[in-house]
């Protein structure tokens, strides 16, 4: 049985294993360096048209396009966060109505555990009581926790826009050094590759932040026609979170549906969930392949399971920056001979065998006519 395999293959594929699993956890001891590089590339790599209209165009210093283009750019995000923190603060407004309600619903409750369950209220209140009492005494734990978060955002803020800054000044210099480590007959292919990574990264953060502006005003519209409060507020929240694939409008769902039950009645409660529901089909059967997805041709089963990797090794900057990194893994897999293989089965599914069969042709692997089809 032995004999029949191929050996140099399963040798290629453990290899292959053992890197991946070696950077993984190089990914994961080294977050707080890599994740703001990659996530500074990323945004250089949107910036670069600024920079080169600023540098062409009005003859500004290199630097000085640079620090313009950051400026520009974390000034508008600066400015989004303000917008939504003021909505936020709105809600101060309806803080005793919302304790009321909820205060309200729990005693409701608490009547319909007792007429099914048979739980006294008071064995109930002692069961809460001892479950907060036990919460409390972990608050200090809660609160260091709270304080590592909110530093590693600081950290990673902070580190972002100055790897964005540092690329934007040397993008010229780092493309010479691939130019350098590589034969002189592979530059085309270097070339090639740095281009479509540009291309493919800069179309997708553009079609991600028109998804975020779709959904937001989709949101917007549906909850004003309902009649819910802090609608402009809810929408930019349900815009923010489905960046995050998957389960980004699932989050924006729950806290929707708190607030509205809180300000509300059932009945705005079940349309608003309904409401969501209709939006999420709209962006993820029209907006995503006609926007978003178009740009990247990545199959949604490594979608997935990039985006849970991306959350183990680093929380939700990971599962911001999955799709983009799977996109670029597979425009290298896809112009590197030993790994077409492994580009195609990141790849979509299409129709036919011609792509198929025209990658058979390009690694030098021919079909015998009667050979049945995969």
């Amino acid at each position: 049985m032995i004999r029949f395999l191929n050996l140099p293959f399963y040798i290629k594929l453990s290899c292959t294993l053992i890197s991946i699993i070696a950077l993984g956890y190089i990914a994961h001891i080294g977050q707080t360096i890599i994740a703001p590089l990659i996530l500074g590339s990323l945004f250089s790599l949107l910036l670069v048209p600024v920079c080169n209209v600023l540098e062409r165009k009005l003859k500004f210093h290199r630097t000085l396009a640079a620090i313009t283009s950051l400026v520009l750019f974390f000034g508008l995000i600066v400015t989004l966060f303000t917008m939504l923190g003021s909505q936020l603060s709105m809600l101060k407004d309806d803080w005793p109505a919302f304790e009321k309600q909820i205060t309200e619903s729990f005693s409701l409750s608490q009547i319909w555990v007792h007429k099914t369950f048979g739980v006294a209220q008071a064995q109930q209140m002692e069961y809460l009581t001892s479950t907060v009492s036990k919460s409390v005494s972990q608050g200090t734990a809660i609160v260091g926790i709270a304080l590592l978060s909110l530093s590693s955002l600081l950290i990673l803020l902070v580190f972002t826009f100055l790897y964005t800054f540092f690329i934007l000044i040397y993008r010229g210099h780092i493309v010479r050094f691939l130019l350098l480590v590589n034969r002189t007959e592979h530059h085309v292919i270097v070339m090639d590759i740095v281009r479509q990574i540009q291309y493919v990264v800069k179309k997708y953060l553009i079609g991600l932040v028109l998804q975020m502006l779709i959904v937001a005003a989709l949101t917007f519209i549906a909850l004003s026609i309902i009649g819910v409060k802090y609608s402009l507020m809810l929408a930019l929240i349900t815009g923010f979170l489905n960046v995050l694939p998957y389960i980004g409008i699932f989050i924006a769902l729950l806290i929707i549906s708190v607030i509205t039950f809180a300000t509300s009645s059932v009945t705005h409660l079940l349309l608003v969930v309904l409401a969501l529901v209709i939006v999420h089909l709209i962006d993820s059967n029209f907006v995503v392949p006609k926007i978003v997805g178009s740009k990247v041709k990545v199959n949604s089963l490594f979608a997935m399971m990039a985006i849970i990797v991306g959350e183990m090794l680093w929380g939700i900057s990971g599962m911001f920056l999955a799709i983009p990194i799977l996109a670029i893994c597979k425009i290298l897999f896809d112009r590197v001979r030993d790994l077409k293989a492994w580009g195609f089965l990141l790849g979509e599914e299409e129709k036919g065998d011609d792509h198929f069969n025209k990658l058979l042709a390009d690694l030098n692997i021919f079909k015998k006519p009667d050979d049945k089809k995969p």
